[in-house]
C-alpha cells in the first residue's frame, strides 16, 4: 500500500496542538481511501445500487403506469415519498451503506492489506475517522445523485411549465432539499453503524440483516422502540408523510430539532466504540 500520511518531527509534535497533527493525518488517510471506495472492485455494487431506482424511474418516464397517482400531478409529491422511503431510503441507501463501510476494514482483513495502515504512525481512532469520511463522501455523492435524479425524472416529464412553478415558486425544491438532506443523515447514521459491525464481527451479514429487520418492522414497534431505529427519526423528516400501513402502531414523528442531533450523537457515541474496538483489535489473517 502506497501512503502519504503525514509524520511529524519530535520538535513539532512538541511545540503542535496534537488536534491539528491528528486532522492532517485524518485528511491523508481519507484521501487516501476515497479513491479505492469509488474505484476498487466491491465498487461495481455501489454504482449497481445507486443507479438501480434512476433507471427504474426513467422508465416509468417513457412508460408511465395508468394508476390515477401517476397521471394526477397534485399526487406525485406522495408518490415520490412511497418511492423514496420504500426504495431508496429502506433498501438502497441501507445496502449501499452497509457494502461501502463494513468493508472499510473488513475487506483490509480479506485482503491482508490491513497491517500496512497497523504498522504506520497513525492513531487507530484517526485511521477510523479518516476511513469513516472517505465512506461518506462515497455514499452522499451517489445517494444524492441518486435522490436528486429520481426527483427530477418524476416531474419533468410532466411538462415544464407546471413543473417550473413547483420547484421554484412552490414546495419543490424545498422538497428536494429535504430529502437529500435525509439522504446525508442517513449515510452518516447507517455508515456508523455499519463500520462498528464491520470491526466486530469476522460475519458481518447476519448482524446486518438483523438490523435491516428491524428498520422494517419498525411500523409494527411500540413507540418506545421505535427511537432505538433509524429508520423512524428519518422518517420524521421528510416532507411528505409516508402513508401508513393498516397494521401500524402509530406514533408521533419526532422533531427535526430533536431527530438532527439525535442522529448526530449517536453516531459520535457509534464512531467512539468503534476507536476503543479498534484499540483492542489484532489481525489474524489466517481465520478469514
Amino acid at each position: 500500500m502506497s501512503s502519504t500520511i503525514e509524520v511529524a518531527p519530535a520538535e513539532q509534535t512538541a511545540t503542535a496542538a496534537p488536534w491539528t497533527f491528528w486532522t492532517r493525518q485524518t485528511l491523508a488517510v481519507m484521501r487516501l481511501e476515497v479513491g479505492k471506495n469509488f474505484l476498487n472492485r466491491r465498487a461495481s455494487l455501489l454504482y449497481l445500487l445507486a443507479f438501480l431506482p434512476v433507471v427504474l424511474l426513467a422508465l416509468l418516464a417513457v412508460f408511465p403506469p395508468p394508476a390515477r397517482e401517476w397521471q394526477s400531478f397534485n399526487l406525485l409529491s406522495v408518490v415520490y415519498s412511497v418511492i423514496y422511503n420504500g426504495l431508496i431510503l429502506r433498501t438502497v441507501i441501507f445496502f449501499g451503506c452497509a457494502w461501502v463501510f463494513m468493508n472499510l476494514f473488513r475487506g483490509e482483513v480479506v485482503d491482508r492489506s490491513l497491517h500496512y495502515y497497523f504498522l504506520s504512525p497513525v492513531r487507530r481512532e484517526v485511521l477510523v475517522v479518516g476511513k469513516y469520511l472517505s465512506g461518506l463522501v462515497a455514499t452522499v455523492t451517489l445517494f444524492t445523485a441518486t435522490t436528486v435524479l429520481t426527483f427530477l425524472l418524476l416531474y419533468l416529464p410532466r411538462g415544464g411549465a407546471e413543473t417550473s412553478v413547483y420547484l421554484l415558486e412552490g414546495q419543490g425544491l424545498v422538497h428536494l432539499l429535504t430529502y437529500v438532506g435525509v439522504t446525508v443523515l442517513a449515510c452518516i447514521g447507517y455508515g456508523a453503524f455499519f463500520l462498528l459491525i464491520g470491526l466486530m464481527f469476522r460475519n458481518p451479514i447476519i448482524p446486518a440483516l438483523i438490523i435491516y429487520g428491524w428498520e422494517w418492522i419498525s411500523f409494527l414497534l411500540p413507540p418506545l422502540l421505535k427511537k432505538v431505529s433509524v429508520i423512524h427519526y428519518l422518517h420524521s423528516l421528510v416532507p411528505v408523510p409516508v402513508p401508513e400501513s393498516p397494521f401500524a402502531i402509530l406514533a408521533e414523528p419526532t422533531p427535526a430539532w430533536a431527530s438532527v442531533p439525535s442522529l448526530i450523537v449517536v453516531t459520535g457515541a457509534v464512531l467512539a466504540l468503534a476507536g476503543w474496538r479498534i484499540r483492542r483489535m489484532e489481525i489474524r489473517y489466517g481465520g478469514d
